[in-house]
């Protein structure tokens, strides 16, 4: 400072003055108001003292200081001039174009304030002010899905809300939920944009006052191993975020989407009773699998992991000691598929003596929380009919895998636990790469038992489906294209040809094509419409099925325990089985009780009933129906199916 001369200091000053903003430039507009004022003030009162005469007109001195404030604000008030001496002109000529001046930056002034303030807003940096709010962290085409499911489960509430944070346009994500979002009914949707995993951006959407987060994956499952790994850092640093962000006791629901097994186990301990990690390759291999052995099984996914039809709760009534199998005839709406007892343990499908203590809690699926009931009678009762003594008999399989993705390789694992020594397994991939061929060299070595075979084909191309001849397969499984950033609308364009190119050769095969099965994975929900009408026997909806459980469990943290056992070849699984397992005797006209009794004689829980009339009826949810009402009445025949909660599928 001692080299620089007054001026140099000066400017300096000034300009740390003027970078303050908008308040800086307001106050030296003021500034110069003023002071043109006092100038233009003194300029008339020495004329008024040298000439009083010529001013006469418009009265005494403090008349002058008026006019000359008139004319500073509205130049247009010169005009009062005209009557007045030639000099005292001089200064109301001044007093306008200064006037015009400060006008014209006041006007711009403001402009400017406005837009940088509309910009701001767009950025998204202000605070939200909102209490039990969901909060979703980061960007991936399964937050439209998310939000849905969100809105209809907030349809209880009068005013919901969800807050999304994402290092992303304001703007843009405003326009994307505008376009595919629709009516969000009673819940708000709140955009801000800034880093997941600042503490200062977690605050300004109120992680302190909010009932759950939910973090997002930034990348697709085949995305490079060091992008999936980026993305797993990421989420992980974001919850390290939201648990300093979140405020004393207070009790935060957090679900996070991670790739590498690893990493699901660090952020899981960061804060076990708050922390819930989904894989979602590993949830999607398991239902195509379980989907696979049960054809129509997606639908019933579908509806339970939805907050759009039945949904599992945890339930606690005012029963006294009862047999679970008893219990389930006490509620109007709903089927009690296990236990959570007063100690934690949860017990899914117990045995029907197994007893239900007061302090239990019971797993309910309904309608909603809001219409289950218990009652102290019985609602409906069970006839004793003549039951069935078959089981089902699996032989060797054949399965045929068109294409490869990140869950292959889980898929065809899980497959080892279901199908017999000896079953074949077929992957169709064109030009397979060396990560391919070692991974499925892995898989030879964990599962003996199977036979698995590369086929290197166009999967696009007819002549690769007439020599593979399709009827020899009992199941046909479709993965959509692994193919990094690539469009889903384009990959599940191209789903949707192989399916018209297989259907197409299964009609013309006539009979023998009817054990084969069409299971698809579809990325888009739009298109669920035509994958029903390309003749797939059944598909899965991938980023809706992750997305549905994501938000799910976003509102309910214990239900991923359930799902962990439902997905799990041990334990009891959701199966489709014929009603020729259990009455003896079709066709037969049988209430839902009747069906419940029926399946409880084979240590089973009904859940539902499909028929097969409707199964190609999307508006009659492919057949399927989930706890009806247990006295509702319905023509079983040998082609219909009851949807059971059981140990196996035989």
């Amino acid at each position: 400072m001692a080299n620089s001369s007054l001026s140099q200091r000066l400017r300096y000053r000034f300009d740390n003055f003027m970078s303050r903003g908008g308040s800086s430039i307001f106050l030296s507009l003021v500034v110069v108001f003023v002071v043109s004022f006092v100038a233009l003030i003194l300029m008339r009162g020495l004329i008024y003292l040298i000439y009083p005469e010529g001013g006469e007109r418009i009265g005494g001195f403090f008349n002058h200081v008026y006019v000359i404030f008139l004319e500073l604000t509205d130049p247009g008030n010169m005009n009062q001039e005209i009557g007045s001496d030639p000099v005292y002109k001089i200064p109301g000529v001044l007093a306008g174009l200064v006037g015009i001046v400060i006008l014209s930056m006041l006007i711009a002034f403001i402009t400017t304030a406005l837009d940088q303030k509309l910009t701001q807003l767009k950025k998204g940096h202000s605070k939200v002010i909102e209490e039990e709010h969901t909060i979703i962290l980061g960007w991936s085409n399964r937050v439209v899905e998310i939000v849905r499911e969100l809105v209809i489960a907030n349809e209880s509430e009068d005013d919901g809300c969800v807050v999304i944070l994402a290092e992303k346009d304001k703007e843009e994500m405003d326009d994307h939920l505008s376009m595919n979002l629709g009516d969000t009914k009673t819940t708000r949707v709140v955009t801000r944009s800034g880093a997941v995993s600042s503490l200062v951006n977690l605050d300004v959407v109120s992680v302190a006052t909010c009932k759950s987060a939910i973090v997002l994956g930034e990348c697709s499952e085949a995305d490079p191993p060091e992008a999936l790994s980026a993305s797993d850092s990421r989420v992980i640093k974001t919850v390290l975020g939201l648990i300093a962000a979140k405020a004393p006791g207070q009790e935060l629901n957090i679900v996070a989407e991670l790739y590498y097994r690893r990493n699901r186990i660090i952020a899981e301990r960061i804060a076990p009773d708050e922390v819930t990690t989904i894989d979602a390759s590993d949830v999607l291999a398991k239902v195509m699998v379980q989907t696979s052995r049960s054809v129509g099984l997606s639908v019933v996914y579908s509806e339970i992991m939805s907050f759009d039809g039945c949904e599992m709760y945890f339930y606690g009534g005012p029963w006294p000691e009862i047999a679970f199998g008893a219990l389930q005839f006490h509620f109007p709406d709903g089927i009690p598929l296990g236990i959570r007892q007063a100690d934690g343990e949860l017990l899914i499908n117990p045995s029907i003596d197994t007893t239900v203590m007061p302090g239990d809690e019971v797993l309910i699926l309904a309608e909603d929380d809001s219409t289950i009931e218990y009652r102290p009678q019985p609602v409906a009762t069970g006839r004793t009919l003549a039951y069935s003594n078959q089981r089902l008999e699996h032989g060797v399989e054949r399965q045929l895998i068109i294409g490869w993705n990140p869950k292959a390789e889980i898929l065809i694992e899980q497959y080892a636990d279901y199908v017999l020594a000896g079953s074949r397994i077929d992957i169709l991939v064109q030009n397979p790469g060396d990560d391919v061929r070692i991974a499925v060299d892995r898989l030879r070595d964990k599962a003996t038992e199977l036979i698995i075979e590369i086929v290197d084909a166009d999967p696009l191309h007819t002549e690769t489906y007439e020599k593979l001849d399709p009827t020899r397969y009992d199941n046909v499984l479709i993965l959509s294209q692994g193919v990094t950033n690539a469009d889903p609308e384009t990959i599940d364009s191209e789903t949707i040809i192989i399916l018209l190119v297989l259907r197409r050769l299964l009609d013309e095969a006539g009979p023998s094509a009817t054990k084969t099965s069409l299971i698809s994975e579809v990325m888009n929900s739009r298109n669920q419409a035509l994958v029903s009408r390309a003749g797939v026997n059944d598909f899965i909806i991938s980023n809706q099925l992750v997305s549905m459980l994501l938000a799910q469990v976003s509102e309910q943290q214990d239900i991923k325990k359930v799902y962990d056992d439902l997905f799990e070849e041990d334990g009891s699984e959701i199966y489709l089985k014929p009603a020729t397992l259990y009455f003896a005797d079709l066709p037969i006209d049988v209430s839902y009780a009747d069906m419940m009794h029926a399946a409880q004689a084979r240590a089973e829980v009904c859940m539902g009933v499909k028929i097969k009339a409707d199964e190609a009826d999307m508006d009659k949810n492919f057949g399927v129906k989930l706890i009806p009402e247990k006295s509702a009445t319905y023509h079983l025949t040998t082609e219909d199916s009851l949807v059971v909660l059981a140990e196996d599928d035989t």
